[in-house]
């Protein structure tokens, strides 16, 4: 077998809570020789008692770079995490961002001293433009689901403009559960629409479900189960007929860049995912970013300022002056360090680099889906290649053994292996949701292939080695019921509940 079982966290790994390390004779700091004994601290802010551990220095240092040893990243090895892309970051990305002339200016400074900065944005909007077919961008959105409640701002603008007052955004249900919050909590009334036997639209349940009261429809294309919506011409032409607004979640746009773009499948609201499609850091790693682009008919209520270039006096400036305008979606500009990753990513991969990477991206998700859906002990519940990611049920296994597919999952850390998404969608029963990204390699997509397979015949032979799994972390599995109703989040409760 061509499988490394990484027991990536060893028993002297584990790390107890920094107050259960301190030693009350140790301190970090030390104010110099002559200082005051007590120091004047404005009343609203003084404390009679802080409860800070006892630590010197390299006691904390040494605390917490341990706490980073024990963290598992795409850095550290494969994170094949359904619908978020976990795909590896080019680092020198990273230090351009970090750069003085990006990480050191400041928002509040004179447009003639952030030129460059204004430039950037202005030609990485354009190029979002290129890769998704819209008319203008705006780049403040901190995430996709903030991108997502701007383009439901949206939607009710340009109804308001028309006089119209309509309610529902339909929604499939297969759809990431962003997309209900953010039409939700842009007032709308969410209507939902079935998957057919093929996991896309039922193009019937959506004509059925389409009235004057349809303000929207948010789809994702490549959908959440990996498969292209190959009728999205004739959903397009449903939504539209309707006078609604077709609107494209971009979580899976890494499947298709290159191949085709949203405007030219009819959308009109388009939200992007930087820290998917763009290899920014996602998650912990750092601040997300999710551009909003819109059809020209959109342009004037995108939020202010705009970024425009005035060719008579060669210069970028802040456009305010958009009478039509929904207003400001985030303080400033956006997240500036994330759009120089973004833009330097794009020119670094050029157009071919771009299109190279979708088609890598799945041809690794279809290798996956060849190598495991035998129908014994994974299968997929619908036909045809996928796109970026690939959605296994693990049902044949279940049946037969009673390994469940958060088993699996939680097996997989065993073997070095972030586990993939699981019971998501819920429309696949002991879904596990994969996707390797372009970023990986053969012999991982191999060693990953042996671990599952390896998993599978433990579930005939050990079932319950399964179950008792993860044995190599820091922890073992963990009770996430109980740990959601009843969570510790104070030392002082921590230590309430030890007691």
């Amino acid at each position: 077998m061509n499988y490394r079982q990484a027991r990536w966290i060893c028993e002297a790994c584990i790390e107890p809570l920094v107050f259960e390390r301190e030693n009350r004779g140790s301190i970090g700091t030390s104010l110099p020789r002559g200082a005051p004994a007590e120091i004047n601290v404005p009343e609203k802010l003084s404390r009679k008692s802080l409860d800070i551990p006892g630590l010197s220095e390299p006691e904390i240092v040494r605390h917490y770079t341990r706490l980073s040893q024990m963290n598992f990243s795409v850095d550290t090895g494969f994170y094949p995490l359904g619908s978020c892309t976990m795909k590896y970051n080019p680092k020198v990305t990273e230090e351009l961002a970090e750069l003085d002339e990006a990480a050191n200016i400041h928002p509040d400074q004179d447009e003639g001293t952030v030129q460059g900065a204004l430039e950037l944005m202005y030609r990485l909007e354009r190029l979002f433009c290129e890769i998704t077919g819209m008319s203008r961008m705006c780049l403040q959105p901190s995430a996709g689901a903030h991108g997502e409640f701007l383009g439901m701002l949206l939607v009710h603008a340009y109804f308001r403009a028309k006089g119209e007052k309509r309610r529902e955004v339909i929604v499939p249900d297969s759809a990431h559960g962003t997309n209900f919050a953010s039409a939700g909590m842009a007032g709308f009334n969410v209507v939902v629409v079935p998957s057919n036997n093929r996991g896309r639209v039922d193009l019937e349940a959506l004509q059925a479900a389409v009235s004057e009261d349809t303000a929207a429809l948010m789809l994702t294309n490549p959908n959440t189960l990996g498969l292209f919506e190959d009728e999205i011409l004739e959903i397009s032409e449903t939504v539209h007929g309707s006078g609604g607004l077709l609107y494209y979640d971009g979580a899976n746009l890494n499947g298709i860049v290159g191949k085709t773009r949203p405007g030219d499948m009819g959308f009109d609201i388009v939200h992007l995912n930087l820290h998917k499609t763009f290899s920014t850091p996602h998650g912990g790693g750092g601040p997300g970013s999710g551009p909003v682009g819109v059809v020209e008919e959109l342009e004037k209520f995108l939020p202010v300022p705009l970024i425009e270039y005035d060719e008579n006096r060669k210069r970028f400036w802040l456009n305010y002056d958009r009478p039509q305008s929904i207003g400001k979606i985030k303080s400033f500009y956006g997240n500036f360090g994330v759009l120089v990753k973004a833009y330097a990513y794009i020119l670094l991969m050029g157009a071919e680099g771009l299109e190279e990477a979708t088609e890598t991206a799945v041809l690794n998700a279809n290798y996956l889906l060849k190598k495991l859906a035998d129908g014994n002990s994974f299968e997929v519940k619908f036909d045809g290649p996928c796109k970026h990611e690939v959605v296994l049920s693990v049902e044949p296994l279940k049946k037969e053994t009673g390994i469940t597919a958060k088993d699996v999952a939680k097996r997989l850390l065993d073997f070095g292996v972030h586990p993939p998404t699981y019971y998501f969608p819920p429309i696949v029963q002991e879904a596990l949701m994969i996707e390797p990204t372009e970023t990986e390699s053969k012999e991982e997509l191999d060693r990953f292939i042996d671990a599952m397979k390896i998993i599978a015949q433990e579930a005939r032979s050990d079932p319950e080695k399964v179950k008792g799994s993860p044995t190599a972390t820091a922890v073992g599995r963990l009770d996430e019921i109980k740990a959601s109703r009843e969570p510790i989040l104070s030392w002082k409760m921590y230590q309430k509940i030890k007691l």
